[in-house]
């Protein structure tokens, strides 16, 4: 278990040490909008290199080709800290996140929700409106947004999926946009959540980037019912443990 904890931490602060090294281009990207497809390949790197050098690495499988030069929803469910860098190596265009406005305060994610990601503060309406007029926006512009729809990493170990919340399918159908589920099917087996009361060890992640749902023919009436059908395909996968 000792050795489990200190893999844990030394991710971690692996993390840290990347975005440190990568902080200058980081910054410089940072400033305008338009650097933002470059700054997210340079998140890519980041999270490559603190995951190869703790030897965490990932298979994606897609269930059929992906068309990135659309805008696209992502909704992935949320077992481990390790799941935002699966969705960074499976994702080929330009993306930013949705996530909890306490990210602001850790220096190495700091960043990216300064500039190109969007900080939500989820027990404030006007936090949540403010945040997801601001993802209707980027959206506009081409920029795909990922957003956790299960809104924090479960409490149950081993984990399973918590209910899915509204806002990303409301916002897919409004805009007319896909959205195309993601299954991290083992990450959590590497290191559950942060892995500082469980501990991580080197593996390998399993990604399942599923088919887009289209949304063009549904009205926010059919909100519900696309929840619950994007919850069905990504709990199936999940659960079944099947890459």
């Amino acid at each position: 278990m000792i050795l489990k904890k200190i893999h844990a931490r030394f991710y971690r602060y692996s993390v840290g040490f990347f975005v440190a090294l990568f902080y200058p281009l980081l910054y410089f990207y940072s400033r305008k909008p338009s650097r933002y497809a470059t700054m997210n390949r340079l998140r890519q790197a980041c999270s490559w290199c603190s995951s190869a050098i703790s030897g965490i690495f990932y298979r994606v499988k897609y269930e059929q080709p992906i068309d990135w030069q659309r805008t696209y929803i992502v909704c992935p469910n949320h077992s481990s800290s390790l799941d935002v860098t699966a969705c960074n190596m499976a994702l080929k265009n330009n993306f930013h996140y949705m996530g909890k406005d306490a990210f602001l305060k850790n220096w190495a994610l700091a960043i990216f929700f300064k500039s190109m990601d969007i900080p939500v503060n989820r027990e404030s309406k006007m936090s949540s409106f403010k945040a997801f007029k601001k993802a209707a926006e980027n959206l506009k512009n081409g920029r795909t947004l990922v957003i956790f729809p299960e809104g924090k990493i479960p409490d149950d170990y081993p984990p399973r999926l918590n209910e899915f919340k509204n806002g990303p399918f409301r916002l897919a159908i409004e805009l007319k946009l896909p959205i195309l589920p993601i299954t991290c099917v083992d990450n959590w087996k590497i290191i559950w959540d942060t892995g500082l009361e469980t501990g991580g060890s080197p593996g390998i992640g399993h990604v399942y980037v599923h088919k887009p749902i289209e949304t063009s023919h549904l009205t926010l009436e059919d909100a519900d019912r696309l929840k619950d059908e994007v919850f069905g395909i990504i709990n199936t996968k999940f659960t079944s443990g099947q890459w």
